[in-house]
């Protein structure tokens, strides 16, 4: 069996702030990336060709990772983006699945990618332009194997190319044999090649060969050989000492034959067989006896206790899930990762945006958290109902049933919108991100050549000092913009999030309503039960807001106190991090320093310093860089298992957790939804709190654990130090001939500094500790105070809801049984909004200091360019030589430049959050309003709707009296009837009005007394209280006591039976007010079919022409429909039998007689038609002259005795007119914020009168702006 080798390469980022390449949320300030623990790949990293496919996913990489390809297939594919190929994973809500899907992330995946043939290839870059690379080939065939491995430095990338001095390549060679080299073996398997200079353009490469160690590999399978470079390059008068790493891995690749023998498989799978057929039968024995005890159980129990109970025993909850904590583990191991490899600098900006991924987490727990609260009171509500035999069982499972399928398919809906406006978002986000970030290209590649076409003319060091600080400018520009725009896509999805968790409340609602309303038309469910239900409902509701409220507060506080001992940590960390390197660099310091003072003393020659400068420059970086990788090799280890003993405790109380949940089960223990809300307030917040206590552990010993790593490693690293200065350097200048006393002394001299110098950095350490230990206290008190506060406002803000609903039902409504419904579902639905996420606060906050942070810098760099265009003016105008003119050019530009990186680099960030502050105050104040404004519409909608129909049915009948008295009109002009019998004819309708008018207030004292006699029944009395009588005598000191305490127990509940019992009666007295109208209504439809008749009959005595009749409805009713004017039309024929004359019959008649009723008829409408004209020019001219606000009501005077006067004086028409009323004496106008719908209304509000009615009116509520009426401040 052969073991063929396949070589492998791992990349490695180099470290820095400005490291090219890396993924977007380290440019947006998280940090450089670093080392994937277990990740091998294949890629080219360059440096300025990142940006031209990173933009593409900017701002969506919640856990960047590089791009893995094959260097088989594409050897120079360069590395496209950081972010990962998943659309979902572009998004911050990736982290945070919606509550209608659990999905559970792997915080850091393996890719592992075999390479098919024996080639790789590596290489790294650094801002420089530096390019190192590793590659190698295994030669399989030769026996022992063979690797012929290429080290390359390559310096010629002509952009960003500069010189480069003492070069230092450490190949790591462990497992190999070296057959020829030029480099210098050490012990510990590294070979060294050193390179004084490298000239930009150029490169540098070292070819050589090994043998392959075959017991090295046979132990490890692996031989990880990397390399690291360490080069100087200067810029701006600064030194810079960068380091690059260039992984390279050897893999052995096992191949296995497998042998098939056919009969030991033939003996499995009978022996298989066999042990299957036996558990098959066991379990099905077992099954079986279960399901005999189970119905043995049954049938004692029902012998005991009715079904009724059988059938009514609550289900299970599905809090006991247990899927709240999972995601939330894995998202806390993310604090670790910030602890351990994120920069000083960018820790406090990565701790942020965990922060609003924990919130928007917190957010989608709370969500789910509610809608099964909410479908389980529904659930209780029923059984109560049935158990208190208000509802039958059969019914009451069919309601369920039917729920819990609109709720499956409620949560599907949502999770398809959900994915659905993820993809469309996530895509809007990319071409945004891509646009914007072309353009900032296309402006930096302009600001490049201007550079070059300046650089060419002066070929001097400022040249390059301008270049230098220009890409620093670009690089600037380029975070802020990404940071801009990440947060602004941020707020893109959190406000998609907040809307799709609306329209789960409000189907929620809208399905028990709908519910409710269709098994109530249906019959079976009573009405008194529906309203009931109803009732028990908005109740719950209120209670249900309430526990969210209080979850919430509680959340916010305990995240909010959990990021405040992280930043706590943090800056530990950061003052260890100081002490250390503080520590490490007096050490290397101290090297220097003993041999300039050595030479300062005269015991060295000048020649030899600099040698030893030198010298001791080298080995300072080389002890600093074996520092920070045994630094970083430590911390992934230490990490991993920081992270399983973190993974191993928060499962195990999760684990906790579910167990208390199923046994505090209360399905199992109450029926009492109040006791289950309790139950569940209590239990959640304990599970939080006990969470939040173990998360702020476990964060803390992680943070001492690092701490000793962190100091252990440091004082190796100054032992080290400490052993290089007298074990190396002592011994070299005792070679020189230096006293050893001087240098006895001058290293005890040495030592004491030490110790004062760590002595002085323990006490800044300390006192730094002491302040922000301080500074904690002072947040967690802050943010105790802030959990009242929020708490106590929105219970102000529940209250407001209950006065809105009371105000409403105290108004002259007029509705129905199923208009009150869906009025109540409207208010739940608006009132359920009322509340704000945890994390929309703060990422509109984010944004919000973005926008002001941008608008700021745009300012102020505006004026640096306008002084920049002012100063070169005025140094163009000065002649001079063209040299000299370009170097003051240059001067005034780096100048420029060098503002503006003061400004991108210095944003005063205090002014902008008391903005912030005041933006967020006032965008949730519009946001009540809104929902005030919302929940008027809609009622105001629903009286508009009734009104309009009133209206219409006024215009009707006004026309149809009209109609009449123009027949009477021609009647008596004709002589056709005399006056007596048209006399006759009205007193002959007289006795039908009267009788319908009697009917009607029979009826409406029936229902006003039965109505009277139920609330009479329900009104609250003073026994409902419980109070005793005897306590009511106050005169009687013993009772004192004892009054006071029974009132200050029954104080709630008195003020909750008064509410109950004035909602009550509103709701009754607005249901009573819909059917007295709807009895007015029918009454007035029986008088206008009457008056249909009569207009029949006398167009069957005038025999009006049909077109006649149909251009004067046309004129009486001008804003009906033509299929409205020919019903009435109808209508009338159908009443004449047939007596109304066609428009074609009248044309064929050519008698004198015919010829002159039709210019009567003629006649008759055109001054009808006049008539109307003059009316509306008086109603315009009269209108524009008012100044006033009144409240009008259309009538008409078209009574009985009225029309008798027709017969004594000619026609005149009877308007469909206005006048002015007085307002109800309890509704007070205000400036509500629906003042400008009532200014549009032409019918504000008040009463029409009718012909018929009660006191000779018929009273019909307009109630177009009884909205403006409510004082809705709150």
């Amino acid at each position: 069996m052969r073991w063929p080798l396949a070589a492998l390469l791992l990349a490695l980022l180099p470290g820095g702030p400005s490291a090219p390449a890396r993924p977007l949320a380290a440019a947006a300030g998280r940090g450089p990336p670093r080392e994937r623990r277990g990740r091998t790949a294949a890629a080219v990293f360059e440096d300025d060709l990142w940006l031209q496919k990173e933009m593409g996913y900017l701002g969506m990489a919640a856990v960047p990772s590089p791009v893995v390809t094959e260097a088989s297939k594409a050897p120079h594919q360069l590395l496209t983006s950081a972010a990962s190929d998943n659309q979902w994973s572009h998004s911050l809500f990736a982290l945070v699945p919606s509550w209608t899907k659990k999905v559970l992330f792997k915080r850091e995946s393996d890719v592992s990618h075999l390479l098919p043939e024996d080639v790789s290839n590596m290489s790294v870059s650094s801002e420089f332009g530096i390019t190192l690379q590793k590659c190698g080939m295994v030669d399989v065939e030769r026996d022992p194997q063979t690797a012929y491995i290429t080290l390359v430095i390559n310096n010629t990338n002509t952009l960003l190319s500069t010189n480069i001095t003492d070069l230092i390549l450490l190949d790591n060679i462990t497992g190999l044999h070296v057959e020829k080299t030029s480099g210098n073996k050490t012990t510990d398997g590294i070979q060294i090649y050193r390179k004084s200079f490298l000239q930009g353009g150029e490169c540098f490469a070292v070819n050589y060969s090994a043998l392959l160690d075959t017991e090295e590999m046979w132990h490890g399978r692996v031989l990880t050989l990397p390399v690291k470079l360490t080069f100087r390059s200067s810029s701006q008068n600064e030194t810079h000492l960068v380091s690059l790493t260039a992984s390279f891995t050897i893999t052995e690749e096992e191949k296995t034959k497998i042998l098939f023998h056919h009969a030991i498989s033939a003996s499995g799978f009978f022996i298989a067989f066999f042990v299957s057929l036996v558990l098959t039968c066991a379990v099905f024995f077992i099954m079986y006896r279960t399901q005999i005890l189970k119905w043995s159980f049954c049938s004692k129990k029902q012998e005991i206790q009715p079904d009724l109970s059988q059938n009514h025993k609550l289900e299970h909850s599905q809090f006991n899930s247990g899927a709240l904590f999972s995601e939330d583990i894995i998202m806390n191991d993310q604090i670790i990762d910030i602890l351990s490899f994120e920069e000083p600098g960018n820790m406090l900006q990565a701790l942020e945006d965990l922060e609003v991924a924990s919130l928007t987490r917190a957010d989608a727990d709370l969500e789910a958290s509610r809608t099964q609260i909410c479908k389980e009171v529904i659930a209780m509500m029923l059984k109560n109902m049935v158990l208190n035999h208000s509802l039958f069982p059969h019914v009451e499972k069919k309601i369920s049933s039917v729920f819990e399928k609109r709720f499956l398919a409620m949560e599907k809906e949502i999770q398809e919108e959900y994915e659905r406006k993820m993809v469309a978002l996530t895509a809007e986000c990319n071409l945004e991100t891509r646009k914007t970030m072309e353009a900032q290209c296309q402006k930096a590649k302009a600001a490049n050549e201007e550079a070059e076409e300046l650089m060419k003319k002066i070929n001097e060091k400022p040249a390059i000092e301008y270049r230098s600080l220009l890409d620093k400018l670009h690089r600037l520009e380029q975070d802020c913009l990404k940071r801009f725009l990440f947060v602004k896509q941020e707020e893109y999805f959190a406000k998609a999030y907040r809307e799709l968790a609306i329209t789960q409340r409000k189907e929620l609602h809208s399905i028990f309503f709908t519910q409710i309303t269709n098994t109530t038309l249906k019959g079976e469910l009573k009405l008194e039960a529906a309203k009931t239900l109803v009732e028990g409902y908005s109740k719950i509701q209120g209670d249900v807001e309430e526990l969210m409220d209080f979850l919430q507060a509680c959340k916010k506080y305990h995240l909010n106190k959990r990021f405040s001992y992280r930043e706590y940590l943090i800056s530990k960390i950061q003052s260890r991090d100081c002490h250390v390197s503080a520590l490490i660099n007096a050490a290397a310091a101290q090297i220097s320093s003993l041999i300039n003072k050595t030479e300062r003393a005269g015991h060295l020659p000048e020649s030899h310093l600099g040698i030893l400068l030198d010298r001791a420059e080298t080995e300072i970086n080389f002890v600093k860089q074996k520092f920070d990788h045994d630094l970083k090799q430590e911390k992934q280890n230490l990490c991993q298992k920081l992270i399983t003993k973190r993974r191993r405790e928060m499962l195990q109380k999760k684990e906790h957790q579910k167990e208390q949940l199923s046994l505090g089960d209360p399905f199992k223990t109450t029926n009492e939804i109040s006791h289950y809300l309790r139950h569940w307030k209590n239990l959640l917040s304990d599970h939080t709190i006990e969470f939040e206590e173990l998360t702020e552990k476990l964060d803390n010993e992680a943070s001492e654990e690092l701490k000793e790593l962190l100091f252990s490693l440091g004082e190796k690293a100054i032992e080290e130090l400490k052993r290089v200065q007298c074990g190396v350097f002592v011994q070299e200048l005792v070679k020189l001939n230096v006293p050893k006393l001087f240098l006895l002394e001058a290293v005890e001299e040495h030592k004491k500094e030490m110790v004062v110098k760590q002595a002085q950095l323990e006490r800044e350490e300390r006192d730094k500790s002491m302040a922000a230990e301080e500074l904690l206290q002072l947040t967690r008190q802050k943010l105790s105070q802030e959990l009242e506060t929020g708490i106590s406002e929105q219970k102000k803000i529940r209250s407001w809801e209950q006065s809105i609903f009371m105000q409403l039902l105290s108004l002259p409504l007029s509705l129905s049984e199923e208009e009150l419904l869906r009025m109540r579902q409207e208010l739940h639905c608006c009132f359920s909004q009322v509340d704000s996420s945890l994390a929309w606060p703060k990422i509109r906050a984010r944004i919000l200091l973005q926008a002001f942070e941008v608008e700021q810098r745009d300012t102020e760099v505006l004026k640096v360019e306008q002084n920049l265009a002012m100063t070169s003016k005025q140094q163009h105008s000065k002649m001079g030589k063209t040299g000299s003119k370009n170097r003051n050019k240059l001067d005034i530009l780096k100048k420029s430049l060098q503002d503006k990186i003061l400004i991108y680099e210095n944003s005063v960030k205090g002014e902008n959050l008391n903005k912030i502050k005041y933006e967020l105050q006032l965008e949730k104040e519009c946001h009540l309003r809104n929902l005030e404004n919302k929940l008027g519409e809609y009622i105001a909608s629903l009286a508009f709707q009734k009104t309009i129909k009133k209206s219409k049915m006024l215009e009707l009948y006004a026309a149809i009296i009209n109609v009449q008295a123009l027949l009477f009109e021609q009647l008596n002009t004709s002589k056709t009837l005399s006056k007596l019998e048209c006399i006759q004819i009205l007193e002959a309708h007289n006795p039908e009005i009267e009788e319908l008018d009697r009917k009607l207030e029979y009826e409406m004292l029936h229902k006003e007394s039965a109505q009277q006699h139920l609330m009479s029944r329900q009104r609250w009395i003073l026994d409902g209280l419980g109070l005793s009588n005897e306590a009511v005598d106050v005169n009687a000191e013993r009772h004192m006591t004892v009054l006071l305490r029974q009132a200050m127990n029954k104080c709630r509940q008195f003020i909750n039976l008064y509410q109950q019992s004035l909602r009550d009666e509103q709701w009754n007295c607005v249901v009573l007010e819909d059917l007295l109208e709807n009895i007015e209504t029918n009454a007035f439809l029986a008088i206008y079919s009457q008056e249909l008749h009569l207009a029949g009959y006398l167009a069957k005595l005038t025999r009006v022409p049909m077109g006649v009749l149909h251009r004067v409805l046309n004129l009486l009713l001008p804003s009906s429909s033509q299929t409205e004017v020919l019903s009435v039309l109808d209508s009338i024929s159908k009443y004449s039998d047939g007596g109304v004359e066609s428009d074609s019959n009248a044309d064929e008649s050519g008698s004198f007689k015919k010829r002159k009723s039709q210019e009567l008829w003629q006649t008759l409408e055109n001054k009808i038609r006049q008539d109307l004209i003059n009316r509306s020019l008086e109603k315009i001219s009269s209108l524009n002259k008012r100044k006033d606000r009144y409240y009008y009501y259309p009538y008409f005077t078209a009574e009985i005795s009225q029309r008798m006067c027709v017969l004594d004086k000619p026609f005149k028409f009877i308007p469909f007119g206005f006048t002015v009323i007085n307002t109800r004496s309890n509704i007070r106008p205000s400036s509500s914020v629906f003042e400008t719908l009532s200014k549009s209304i032409v019918f504000p509000w008040k009463f029409i009168a009718s012909p018929v009615a009660r006191n000779s009116s018929l009273c019909i509520p307009i109630s177009i702006a009884l909205l403006s009426s409510l004082n809705m401040k709150h």
